[in-house]
């Protein structure tokens, strides 16, 4: 027993060792031409099945209701404001910044400003309404980007005479885009995050708080940096009509209607019932220019994606996105993911316990070691993962064993390659104290 735990220990070492050196030649980049795959593999996690096949449709979440505002100029987004504000919705949400880019103020650079009265009803429907929120974004100053770091210290805000009369909260999604037309992924959110010594709320949790305080900070209280988003589901294309009801379906992912959504055309007719708002929250925003179109802007991959692997185009809408995490916040559905040292501790022990098993099988039934290894290798491989999609689908817990299925796939070989090297050095200890004793024996 004894020799079976230091033998297990020192190959559990070996196969981390291992496992620490592919890491590194990976950095290298020695394996260039596979980039193309392991970008396909890196785009897809084991858990999006669950998210995509496993789960129930959803049920459409009443309290949440979305308004495209598509391409209307901010005078007509002004009056679309002043006509759901008339509705009596508890929070507005508008995922939007009417800035002037690059601080350019000036009529070519900025166009907005021809439009003063255009400006001024806008900020006038924001300050009648009370209960707007504003998008802000996370930025960073010159100072901070020339070192590697993607932390923000700054904000770009709306104009003062708009977001001196609503609340803010930031609509930056965490993905792998370094630009705005890269492919954009969205698996997370930031809660919130300290920008000068305040602290900011994301759009999203800031619309949450003014719905329901006490969810919202019980959200907070978990005290996670960097939250998984539980994705429910997507928009369906309906138009909520008075007279009538037009029902157009375009959908990008498996799940279909999670929350209602209105176009701007039927706003500003006022061509929709009242009580689809009354003590709601309306978020609006870009949502195409029109109910279906397929444009990329402001547009992410998710998890619900109907493509799982080499994803053609991406699903949904950024205040589709922010409306699944004000669902989460308001019915404390979240993801549980395990901690770094609970992963590094499981990979240890499955590690370790494997290669015992390995030890035992190689010294018990010696012939049929290679192809035992092998099946039990597979096997094990299976069911973590089948642990994984199991334990997402039904608890919302993301194991992230990630390092267990490596060290797993490691062990046989280490535990060949580690064989080898220490039957050779037996081999050679044993040949060098032969030669030891032949000599001691000549010597007498």
């Amino acid at each position: 027993m004894k020799k079976v735990l230091i033998q297990s220990t020192s190959v559990t070492f070996f196969v981390f060792g291992m496992l620490w050196a592919v890491s590194k030649i990976g950095d290298l980049k020695l394996f260039s031409a596979f980039d193309t795959i392991s970008q396909a593999l890196k785009d897809t996690e084991l858990t999006d099945y669950a998210f995509n096949q496993l789960r129930p449709d959803p049920v459409v979440d009443e309290r949440i209701v979305l308004v495209n505002f598509g391409t209307l100029s901010r005078r007509e987004v002004a009056q679309q404001l002043q006509i759901i504000s008339g509705f009596k919705p508890r929070v507005i949400g508008m995922d939007a910044l009417y800035n002037c880019e690059g601080g350019l103020r000036d009529s070519i650079n900025c166009p907005q400003l021809l439009d003063t009265l255009g400006n001024l009803l806008l900020s006038s429907a924001i300050q009648e309404a009370g209960n707007v929120v504003l998008g802000i974004k996370l930025m960073q100053t010159d100072s901070l980007s020339r070192f590697d770091t993607e932390e923000p210290d700054s904000l770009e805000i709306s104009d003062p005479m708009f977001s001196d009369y609503a609340h803010v909260g930031f609509v930056t999604i965490p993905t792998d885009a370094t630009y705005q037309e890269d492919v954009k992924i969205s698996r997370t959110i930031f809660p919130s995050r300290v920008i000068k010594g305040k602290q900011e709320l994301a759009f999203s949790v800031r619309m949450a708080m003014l719905y329901d305080s006490v969810k919202t900070k019980k959200f907070l209280a978990r005290n996670i940096a960097e939250e998984f988003i539980n994705f429910r589901g997507n928009i369906e294309v309906r138009q909520l009509r008075i007279n009538s009801l037009k029902n157009e379906e375009t959908s990008t992912t498996n799940f279909g209607t999670m929350f209602f959504v209105v176009d701007a055309e039927d706003v500003l007719t006022e061509n929709v019932s009242p009580e689809l708002f009354r003590d709601k929250i309306v978020v609006m925003g870009y949502l195409g220019d029109y109910l279906g179109d397929e444009a990329w802007e402001d547009k992410f991959f998710t998890p619900l994606n109907k493509k799982l692997g080499g994803r053609a185009n991406p699903d949904m809408f950024g205040p589709v996105v922010h409306s699944n995490v004000v669902a989460m916040i308001l019915n404390e559905d979240y993801i549980d993911v395990w901690s770094n040292w609970q992963k590094i501790l499981f990979a240890i022990l499955v590690c370790f316990l494997t290669v015992a098993l390995f030890i035992t099988i190689d010294e018990k039934l010696p012939i049929w070691y290679d192809a035992l290894s092998v099946i039990i290798q597979l096997l094990l491989i299976a069911v973590l993962m089948l642990v994984i999609v199991y334990m997402f689908a039904n608890y919302n817990v993301k194991l992230q064993l990630d390092l267990t299925i490596a060290t797993t796939a490691l062990v046989g070989p280490c535990y060949d390659i580690f064989k080898s090297v220490q039957n050779e050095l037996k081999k050679q200890l044993t040949k060098r104290r032969a030669r030891v004793s032949t000599q001691k024996s000549e010597l007498a």
